[in-house]
């Protein structure tokens, strides 16, 4: 492991100097739609100079001819309104600061590929989970929440815009995917997704499914609640606080290029995609491997802001309260700044 940092090109050109790589897949950047808002500085520095900088520090090792480079791109560069699915070929309409560096990112990896001879490519993915998603990130979100409830350690949650709409699949076939890209003879510029799309609702009914739960709707808007269908409870709220009635509504790939140049095609389905992470965080919750004091403090801070009652010991994890022996330190604290808008935020992680 060897320490660095996007906006020290002295370091980088240290780093690469050293290792001389055969292939760098370039993932570093502030991955946050909503964040990069509140600091779109900070974010263009890391992510597009960042970029620049890291394909410079090739060029001036001479690294342009032995060394492939992947840029991990994202579907939010085409924006709202485009016709679906999107392609390569589609236009461009980035409408987040986080979607603009990775505008600037993609074009520069063009530039550096015709240029100066790169073997470059762009992997412009669509949202591509797993049970290693950051929990403020809205997959994880539910996932996390609906393990607890069905643990019996919350009563309800609370999400924001229900009809989001993304193209999700698994990280694990898209990072395929992107392994593919740099074993071609010539780098290239590919659009990887599942084909179909699904909504924040759509993920909520089959996270609960799982753990034998049919969710029946009521209500619309801000007033909108999801409950179980067999005792009655509320389990899904609508929270003012995470609400974004603007979205990205139209996010639908195509991977036809992947599929027939790179031989890629996805093998997980929604719905597995969904019970892995599912099943995943409820064992995680059995176990106390993850969710410790400072972890279910986040989640009482969201039932002070709107969502159900955690029940639990202060002065236990959950792994204590089932009798596993876990680390007392856990994840560092998640406060509700770190979620707050973030209902829908999908992007890639990259």
């Amino acid at each position: 492991m060897h320490l660095g940092d996007m906006s020290d090109l002295g370091r980088l050109v240290q780093i690469l100097g050293g290792i001389k790589p055969d292939e760098i897949y370039h993932l570093a950047a502030e991955s946050h739609v909503a964040v990069s808002f509140d600091t779109p500085l900070q974010t263009s520095d890391t992510n597009a100079m960042g970029t620049l900088r890291l394909l410079e520090a090739m060029r001036m090792l001479g690294l342009d001819k032995s060394t492939k480079f992947y840029n991990a791109c994202s579907s939010e560069v085409f924006g709202s309104d485009m016709p679906a699915p999107q392609t390569e070929e589609t236009s461009f309409h980035p409408v987040s600061p986080y979607a603009v560096t990775k505008l600037f990112q993609y074009w520069t990896t063009v530039n550096f590929r015709e240029a100066y001879g790169f073997h470059a490519s762009n992997g412009i993915l669509f949202n591509h989970e797993s049970p290693r998603r950051g929990t403020t990130f809205v997959t994880r979100k539910i996932t996390t929440q609906v393990a607890l409830i069905a643990c019996g350690k919350l009563d309800f949650f609370s999400l924001g815009n229900l009809d989001a709409v993304r193209d999700w699949g698994h990280a694990k076939d898209y990072m395929q995917g992107v392994y593919l890209m740099l074993q071609q003879p010539v780098g290239g510029d590919y659009v990887l997704s599942s084909g179909k799309s699904y909504s924040v609702r759509d993920f909520v009914e089959a996270a609960f499914k799982v753990i034998g739960v049919n969710i029946e709707w009521t209500g619309t808007g801000l007033d909108e609640v999801g409950i179980d269908s067999a005792s009655g409870k509320i389990r899904v709220k609508v929270n003012p606080k995470f609400y974004r009635p603007l979205d990205n509504q139209n996010l639908l790939g195509s991977a036809a290029k992947a599929k027939k140049v790179l031989g890629w095609k996805p093998t997980y389905s929604f719905e597995a995609l969904v019970e892995e992470m599912v099943l995943c965080d409820v064992e995680a919750v059995n176990t106390g491997r993850i969710f410790s004091n400072s972890y279910l403090d986040w989640v009482v801070g969201n039932a002070e802001s709107g969502n159900g009652v955690v029940k639990h010991s202060p002065s236990k994890s959950v792994g204590e309260a089932h009798s596993v022996t876990t680390n007392s330190d856990g994840p560092e604290k998640i406060s509700l700044a770190d979620v707050e808008g973030l209902d829908a935020e999908v992007t890639t992680q990259g």
